[in-house]
């Protein structure tokens, strides 16, 4: 298994870890001591220290007296109490996440106080030019770089998002304590925090006694990008763009800074974006419905919105200076002007109002509230370093329940009017001396708070509108004439225009000032999202409200052109520049949601149309007759699917899919990707059912559907797909229609999905690997031959046995040709919070990405050396899989096996997905996810399905003589290297006792044992072969750092182990014991917090 952190491995050093382990370790000690006793404290002391003699002794070699204390902690296990077996499990869970926390917290600590990082941005383009890259070259490939990290709701975090919270809220106290100006006083008052936080994390139910929604993932990833994501983008843009102008160059041990672009990033390139399959992805999970495809959607863009407003609010309050430039300097009067209209002045407020100002009036927000926003008086640099908690309610989606994020509007700092004056030198123009600039005292009328549903918010409003319309006309009469008015700074008037009035729908006159009206459109549209979200009506129109990124990003950069040219760019690069990055990145919806559907569902669905229209069966068909038919409908200028159609419920769910995806189009939604697609069909049935579907919507809106048409992905998984992947994409741009519309709509760009995870429980890992580089070959050599750019979307778990692994060591080792400044990739469950959970590591893993995909396109990774390489490559992946499938397809007794020695049956109660843990309702282990199936085996320190078969691979082949072949393949070759590398991790956390210890209990037959113990044997060969080939005495040999780190995890980790066999054993013969079932659920969020993720 892949832990979270192999990326920066090398980064960490021990001193102060232990430290921070330790200062955990005895204040939960405290808590425990009040919460269950001396006496307990002293048991769970007594089995830690027996599990820390046994390991320090099998380090040094001494296995029978390892083994006799291994057996005397079974037997103490096997004796206690129920009560006493939960009490251990919740105690050995959280010390194993304590462990983590500071694990996390000390590698941030390290990487903060090192002048040089490696994987840098300043290290890998310094590397570059002294490599012969030119500075032009250099800077063309970082600001065309493509990537987008593609967020999903695979069920792997184990932790609840409170008890996810509560961790964050340790790290930030750990953060705090290295301040080397605390007091002694603060000192004592961050331990008694650092108490509480523990104590509350006792006290909280660990585990999650429902199954999430796919609502629910999606509000958790939309919780990443909050706290964590928002902070991080601007800090990692500005790295990459200090870097790009400077380097630090290091010769003969002597630092030098030198410049080599002399160019910084430009202000709306955005190397990184973020996608998302949470709600979105309905492969083989019947809960994500067109309806939650449109709710998910609509709600990220809601808070997009949101998260817009709150950061103008700061800025409106940074942004007070008077001098600007004519553009801004007219914008910011025809604003005045508007507002000020005859009309407006001479209103009476006795004067009854007409029916649509009636309208009007009662869509206004309490006015003026009169404090400043909640981090006006932040600097923006610190942002990233703050404790990334929330100031807004939690996320919630509409229902019943439904509570609008957060409806605190943002409000002007004034609603006066005002007159500017020409400057009589230069471009720019401020106040005149006798204006008085914009008051900055406020007073609130604070919007009331509470538990509202959309309809009781409304009613509320309606409640509070007549007071407001009659003092909304009185202070008109108090308000001074326009000659008379005050100054007010321009940019607050750009930006926030009159906050009272944020949300009266524009009328015709005020059409051409909308963009302008930068406030008051964020408000128009963050309303109109609420109303569509409760599927109350919307009157709004298109000129209403901000539609695209660049309305958005319009008057942010007509503010950012004035300050520059008023010698004002020291404040145009700080909050402002920010903001303008977050809007470029995050666009209107923050992450694009992709959408997934399995290729067969498509296939029902045209079933279904052409036997309605006496065509007979569509599935029946032949690949050419299909192709035949799709083509001449996609040229057909006329619906397909009548609307009188009588279809069932899942083909109707697909069909209402597509039309959901029509109206939104892809302003909101990414890619279409197709799950097991096999044939250039499967790809022409989706742009077939997309088309359909976007007339049939075109025709009731009567106008263009917004947005263009999706990308359609093919996503190859199993190894025969993998191996047709090549000749599917050469079929599909043989075909003019398709080739014309991926010029015309995709700007020549194919992109295709290659997967990890099916791929690996189909043939073993080790055969998928070297699949999946073929695969990636022929594709790229498909598009090149057709004059198409490529992307690769890799579908990659967080386990090594689903493709996961270090990210700069995956992207360093793909084919060369393969990455071209464009990559895809998907992050999953446990890896999304580890890497992005918090702002300082999110930097830092985006840079990452940076880094490796510019070296990957700039200096590919280097070809097999020499034909040999690839047939041994062959050679192994054939014996390597032909093993792997004797075992787990062929052997009778293995999935009788697999089900005994694993907690795989019992893995269902943990609620952990929205999706079932089967495609199909099969016991067999092809239609069992991929994700339980590793999952199940990392609980046993087996971790099967990333080995099994790589050992009889290897052997073979140094058996026929090519062991030195194989080890300059290893030296010379990134792709071999990292598989061996890789593996070689994997073998480091297994654990031949412990996973002995689970079929001697727990399996039953002694057949089974016996194909227990001859799995042991082969994974212990494995061991000797992958040390012979990568010329290691030890395992990780060549990381340290990690296998200390797993070290220091074990005293905790295998105790937990051997309960969970004991629990295991007597919820087998007490299956309706509901305490048993929680016991056994809490070892195996402990043993995944150890081994660092799950599947």
């Amino acid at each position: 298994m892949t832990d979270t952190t192999d990326d920066i491995a090398e980064e960490i050093s021990f001193q102060g870890f232990d430290d921070y382990c330790k200062l955990l370790k005895n204040l939960l000690n405290d808590v425990l001591q009040r919460e269950v006793g001396a006496d307990f404290v002293e048991k769970l002391e007594r089995n830690r220290t027996l599990a820390q003699s046994a390991c320090n002794l099998r380090l040094a070699g001494i296995e029978d007296t390892a083994e006799l204390l291994e057996k005397q902690l079974a037997s103490e296990i096997s004796k206690m109490t129920l009560e006493e077996a939960l009490t251990l499990a919740r105690a050995f869970s959280h010390y194993l996440n304590l462990m983590g926390i500071a694990e996390t917290h000390h590698r941030v600590r390290k990487t903060r106080d090192l002048a040089h990082l490696s994987k840098s941005c300043d290290e890998v383009f310094n590397q570059l030019l002294q490599g012969g890259t030119s500075a032009d070259e250099l800077y063309d490939s970082v600001c065309k770089q493509e990537v987008e990290i593609v967020l999903t709701a695979h069920p792997t975090q184990i932790n609840r998002r409170t008890l996810q919270y509560k961790h964050v809220r340790i790290a930030h106290l750990l953060d705090y304590n290295d301040r080397p100006d605390l007091t002694q006083e603060d000192k004592e008052m961050l331990i008694e925090d650092l108490v509480r936080e523990i104590t509350s994390i006792w006290q909280t139910d660990e585990l999650r006694r429902h199954k999430p929604t796919p609502a629910d993932e999606a509000r958790a990833g939309l919780h990443i990008v909050e706290q964590s994501l928002w902070k991080a983008v601007p800090h990692y843009l500005r790295r990459v763009s200090t870097a790009l102008k400077k380097v630090c160059c290091h010769i003969d041990g002597v630092f030098f800074q030198m410049t080599h672009t002399g160019k910084p990033l430009p202000l709306t390139c955005t190397p990184i974006k973020f996608g998302s399959w949470m709600g979105g992805d309905r492969d083989g999970n019947p809960n994500v419905t067109a309806k939650v495809t449109r709710d998910v959607s609509l709600l990220s863009r809601w808070m997009a919105i949101d998260l817009y407003i709150r950061e103008v609010d700061n800025l409106r309050f940074e942004l007070s200076m008077t001098r600007c430039s004519d553009k801004l300097s007219r914008e910011a009067h025809d604003i005045l002007e508007q507002e000020t209209s005859p009309e407006d002045r001479h209103e009476g407020w006795n004067q009854p109002l007409s029916r649509n100002q009636t309208k009007l009036q009662r869509q206004q927000t309490p006015s003026l509230p009169m404090q400043l926003p909640a981090t006006a008086d932040l600097p923006s640099c610190t942002e990233c370093g703050n404790n990334g908690g929330s100031q807004y309610p939690k996320l919630q989606l509409p229902g019943t329940d439904y509570k609008p994020l957060n409806c605190q509007h943002v409000q002007d700092s004034s609603n006066s009017e005002s007159s500017f004056q020409d400057s009589s030198h230069g471009s720019c123009k401020s106040i005149t001396n006798g204006g008085v600039a914009t008051s900055d005292s406020h007073q609130s009328a604070p919007s009331p708070r509470g538990p509202f549903t959309s309809s009781q918010l409304l009613a509320q409003r309606k409640l509070s509108t007549e007071p407001k319309i009659v003092r909304s006309g009185f202070q008109k009469l108090l308000e001074p004439s326009l000659p008379q008015r005050p100054g007010i700074a321009p940019y607050r008037i750009v930006l926030g225009h009159v906050k009272d009035k944020n949300e009266i729908a524009a009328d015709q006159d005020t059409i051409h000032l909308g963009k302008s009206l930068w406030i008051k459109e964020l408000m128009k549209a963050r309303r109109r999202l609420e109303l569509l979200l409760e599927d109350l009506p919307c009157e709004y129109e298109p000129w209403d409200y901000y539609e695209t990124t660049e309305q958005l990003l319009e008057p942010l950069l007509l503010c950012y052109e004035s300050l520059q040219s008023c010698g004002a760019a020291v404040l145009a690069d700080g909050r402002l520049a920010d903001l303008i990055r977050r809007v470029a990145t995050f666009g209107m919806g923050l992450m694009k949601l992709d959408l997934r559907q399995e290729s067969g569902r498509h296939s029902e669905a045209l079933d279904a149309i052409t036997k309605y229209l006496d065509m007979g069966m569509y599935s029946e068909w032949d690949e050419e007759k299909k192709l035949e038919f799709l083509t001449r409908e996609l040229k057909s200028k006329r619906p397909l699917v009548p609307p009188t159609i009588q279809v069932t419920p899942d083909v109707k769910e697909v069909l209402e899919t597509f039309r959901v995806a029509a109206e939104l189009g892809n302003d909101s939604l990414g890619a279409y990707v197709i799950s097991m697609a096999s044939n250039a069909s499967d790809v022409l049935a989706v742009e077939l059912l997309q088309k359909d579907a976007r007339l049939a919507v075109s025709g009731e809106l009567g106008r263009p559907c917004p947005g263009g048409t999706l990308r359609v992905v093919p996503l190859f998984e199993t190894v025969k797909d993998l191996r047709g992947a090549g000749l599917v994409i050469r079929k599909l741009l043989s075909i003019d229609w398709y080739s014309e519309h991926i010029i015309k709509n995709h700007s020549g760009h194919q992109e295709v999905m290659v997967g990890y995870s099916d791929s690996g429980k189909d043939a073993g890992r080790f055969t998928a690997a070297w699949e999946l580089y073929k695969a990636q070959e022929d594709v790229v050599a498909a598009c090149k031959d057709h004059k198409i750019k490529v992307t690769l979307f890799h579908g990659r778990g967080g386990s090594i046995g689903r493709g996961g692994g270090p990210t700069y060591l995956a992207i360093q080792s793909q084919p060369p040709g393969s990455v071209m400044g464009t990559l895809r990739s998907t992050e999953q469950g446990e890896m999304v919070q580890a890497k992005f959970g918090m702002p300082h590591t999110a930097v830092r893993q985006l840079e990452i990405y940076t880094t490796a995909v510019l070296l990957a396109t700039l200096k590919p990774p280097e070809r097999p050396r020499e034909e040999k390489w690839r047939n041994l490559m062959d050679e192994i992946s054939k014996i390597s899989c032909q093993s792997y499938r004797s075992t787990v397809y062929e052997n009778p007794e293995f999935l009788a096996y697999f089900h005994e020695a694993t907690p795989q049956a019992e893995l269902g109660f943990l609620n952990i997905g929205s999706r079932p843990t089967r495609r199909k309702s099969s016991t067999g282990i092809g239609h069992l996810r991929a994700i339980p199936w590793v999952f199940a085996w990392t609980q046993t320190r087996f971790v099967l399905p990333a080995w099994l078969g790589v050992g009889a691979g290897l052997k073979g082949v140094c058996e026929q003589g090519h062991t030195q072949d194989l080890k300059a393949m290893y030296k010379e070759w990134p792709f071999f290297q990292s598989t061996i590398d890789l593996i070689e991790m994997v073998l480091g956390k297994a654990d031949v006792p412990i996973a002995k210890h689970y079929d001697e209990v727990l399996v039953s037959d002694k057949n089974r044992r016996e194909l227990g113990a001859e799995l042991r044997r082969e994974l212990l060969t494995t061991e000797k072969f992958v040390l012979v080939v990568s010329g290691h005495e030890k395992l990780s040999e060549n990381n340290r750092s990690l296998r200390r780190l797993i070290e220091s995890r074990l005293p905790y980790l295998n105790p937990m182990n051997l309960l969970q066999v004991e629990i295991l054993k007597r919820l087998r013969s007490d299956d309706d014991n509901h305490k048993l079932r929680d016991a056994l659920l809490i070892t195996i969020n402990g043993i995944a917090a150890g081994m660092r993720n799950t599947g």
